[in-house]
């Protein structure tokens, strides 16, 4: 293993391949090829000795679908060993953020273990995980496209694995405002142009104008950012005011 690696995680699934074929590809597929990252897809059925591997059960006390069972999923993640800590996706967990992003990439290893069907048995979540998290207010199959999301938005924070390091540093929520308008060639298509001072040469007033829009886009789209950063203040106020925004009233 390269002696770069900055992060280790592994997902605890069902579907192992499903999960790997992403692994493979794009930014998380180069990094792990380079040793920057560790990310593995692990097997809940390891521990699974019947001949169906059955990982699930129907739940006590009636009703539809069925549940992750303790057993075998106890004995796969102490037969794993996976780093932790270890997370269980769940509708119950704290919800994933930006800010949560930075926290997990600066422990430097973790893990995930993806519920299926109804859940799983409350023992899995009161003894063998360390805590919940949620990717939404929404309702899916299981914790793979869960883990997926956190797994990319984690890794994507470790020096190296973006092809420029100032990427996640300039992005939507890095600093509590969603992201700037992009634009790229041709500077005129359709009769739409790309702003002049895009143009400009002047690196400086391309700051301040990128700022005054993320201040724009963020109190049309998402006042409840601002909100939570305690409002816009008075210098940022002149930058909007500089490229004929109007923010808002004080």
């Amino acid at each position: 293993m390269s002696q770069r690696l900055a992060l280790r995680v592994d997902v605890l699934t069902i579907f192992p391949d499903v999960v790997n074929a992403y692994f493979e590809a794009s930014i998380l597929g180069r990094a792990r090829r380079e040793g920057i990252i560790d990310v593995r897809a692990q097997d809940l059925r390891t521990a699974a000795h019947d001949p169906h591997r059955s990982v699930d059960d129907a739940p006590f006390g009636g009703g539809a679908g069925m549940v992750l069972a303790p057993e075998p999923v106890f004995a796969a993640v102490e037969q794993l060993q996976p780093p932790r800590p270890l997370l269980l996706l769940s509708p119950s967990g704290r919800r994933f953020d930006q800010a949560m992003a930075v926290e997990t990439a600066a422990l430097g290893q973790f893990s995930l273990l993806c519920g299926r069907y109804e859940g799983v048995d409350q023992r899995i979540a009161d003894h063998l995980v360390d805590g919940e998290v949620s990717v939404g207010d929404f309702v899916l199959a299981g914790g793979e496209l869960g883990a997926l999301m956190i797994v990319e938005a984690v890794c994507r924070l470790v020096p190296g694995v973006l092809g420029n390091d100032e990427s996640s540093t300039d992005e939507s929520f890095t600093n509590g405002l969603l992201e700037h308008p992009h634009y790229t060639r041709p500077a005129s298509f359709r009769s739409w142009d790309v702003p002049d001072v895009l143009r400009s040469g002047d690196h400086a007033r391309v700051a301040r104008w990128r700022l005054a829009e993320s201040l724009q886009r963020t109190l049309e789209r998402r006042p409840d950012l601002i909100a939570a950063r305690g409002g816009i203040s008075e210098s940022e106020r002149q930058v909007m005011e500089e490229f004929g925004l109007r923010p808002p009233q004080r």
